[in-house]
């Protein structure tokens, strides 16, 4: 198998085009890696950076999940910061209204009309990043807010303050543009998805001190004490290769929906027919339901704690604080309700993007019918109960995936930088990304007529 995988990088070798793309993608995400590592000027990123390591078991909430996502670029206080997350909030935000809006829909099946709504998107992530760019201003001023622990302002006491509001919104607000036009520039000269590979360097950037957080578990550094016996580290070793092996097979996984198309005449030109088939992906929506999950899900804890504050009753003070404690991050109510949220939001991410009735009118028009199935509103209420169907078992697995690092961090204190490689969203978004890059790069010594990763036409795992 190694000698396998050899003889492909070196098949990539020889392939000029390949290798220059090849190389310009790893010059890039270098550059993605530095963006994280400047410091923005008037801040004191120190403090910052030993708040995270000290906190490093509660994950920190949602400053956290950006701070994984960015490649630590938000404890060192750095110019990415933001990272490129403001971009993906506002495609995600245009992809639903166009969903929802007549306006925006028509717009999109226009001619050009696509290439508006990207440029609506990146004008929605301006004004994203002006807003968190504040937000994050104003937090390191008064840390306290945001980093319980730090009482003394991260800003330099010789800068002027409104100097230093513009100047670290400005600068993150670049920052992130930069990130955005650098992941285009890899999906147009490069190799992959720029956008999604600079999610992923930045998720694998924090995979050196998960390594190390795992090593210090059964070897400790300086001979401390072991915490973990060897039959710990068989379960964990295991875990991680099921983890891993479950999300590539679920991620390809997909069911295919016959379709037959009649022989049909366009002017005179005939056209025959034949048989092809509908890919339906069992997890259609990806790793969203589990940021909508989370990003939902971090505000009622704090809500409750600040209205324990600012009531007097007795009864309501406990009521709150039960209330808040029962949905503090690895308790079982808090489990159950983001079980529950990452299966509804798996159902509306598919309502809202899978549109089975358009499917079906161009199927009509196209001459084409899946046999046995009535054409029309017959097709559409086959694909939607298929889709359904589907759904559920995309939606489980993301279930037991995203709560597999919560339990491992809460239940059984294992480290939060090393439990978040088990599960969740890290690995999702790091196994999605790498299978995708390896298929564009099989397509190219495919081409060239190379073996590449695959077998038999096939890629290893694939349903």
């Amino acid at each position: 198998m190694f000698r396998s995988i050899f003889n492909t990088f070196g098949n990539c070798a020889k392939i000029p085009e390949l290798k220059s793309r090849i190389l310009f993608t790893f010059g890039v995400m270098a550059v993605c890696r530095l963006i994280a590592w400047i410091r923005i000027p008037g801040l004191n990123g120190t403090a910052l950076h030993s708040y995270f390591a000290t906190h490093s078991q509660n994950g920190g909430g949602a400053l956290g999940l950006l701070n994984t996502f960015n490649g630590g670029a938000l404890e060192r206080c750095g110019i990415g910061t933001l990272g490129i997350m403001p971009y993906i909030s506002a495609t995600i935000i245009i992809q639903l209204l166009t969903a929802v809006w007549p306006k925006l829909s028509k717009l999109a099946r226009e001619e050009g009309g696509r290439s508006k709504i990207i440029q609506y998107g990146r004008y929605l992530t301006v004004l994203l990043c002006l807003g968190q760019g504040l937000f994050f201003a104003i937090g390191w001023e008064h840390p306290e807010k945001l980093f319980p622990g730090i009482q003394t302002s991260l800003v330099f006491d010789d800068y002027n303050i409104w100097w230093y509001r513009i100047q670290t919104v400005l600068i993150m607000t670049t920052g992130t543009m930069l990130l955005m036009w650098l992941g285009e520039q890899i999906t147009e000269r490069g190799i992959g998805n720029g956008i999604s590979l600079v999610i992923t360097i930045g998720i694998l950037a924090r995979l050196p001190q998960a390594a190390t957080g795992f090593r210090d578990m059964f070897f400790p550094a300086g001979g401390g004490e072991n915490h973990a016996n060897f039959g710990i580290f068989i379960v964990m070793i295991l875990l991680l290769i099921s983890v891993v092996a479950g999300v590539i097979a679920v991620t390809q996984a997909q069911r295919k929906i016959p379709v037959q198309y009649a022989q049909r005449a366009v002017g005179r030109k005939m056209y025959a027919g034949g048989t092809s088939f509908m890919p339906l992906k069992v997890n259609y929506a990806g790793v969203m339901p589990i940021i909508f999950a989370q990003s939902i899900l971090m505000f009622p804890q704090p809500i409750f704690l600040q209205l324990e504050k600012l009531v007097s009753q007795p009864f309501l003070k406990d009521m709150f604080r039960n209330i808040a404690m029962a949905l503090n991050p690895g308790s079982f109510t808090y489990l159950a309700f983001y079980s529950l949220m990452i299966l509804f939001f798996s159902y509306f991410w598919v309502a809202t993007q899978f549109n089975e009735i358009q499917i079906a009118d161009d199927l009509k028009k196209n001459g084409g019918y899946i046999p046995g199935v009535r054409p029309g509103q017959g097709t559409s209420d086959y694909l939607h109960k298929a889709m359904s169907r589907i759904t559920l078992a995309g939606a489980v697995f993301l279930t037991v995936i995203a709560t597999i690092p919560i339990i491992l961090s809460r239940q059984m204190n294992i480290p939060q930088p090393v439990a978040q490689f088990f599960g969740g969203t890290s690995v999702l978004i790091a196994v999605g990304v790498l299978l995708d890059t390896m298929r564009q790069i099989e397509s190219h010594l495919m081409m060239r007529h190379y073996d590449g990763f695959l077998k038999k036409g096939r890629l290893r795992g694939r349903f």
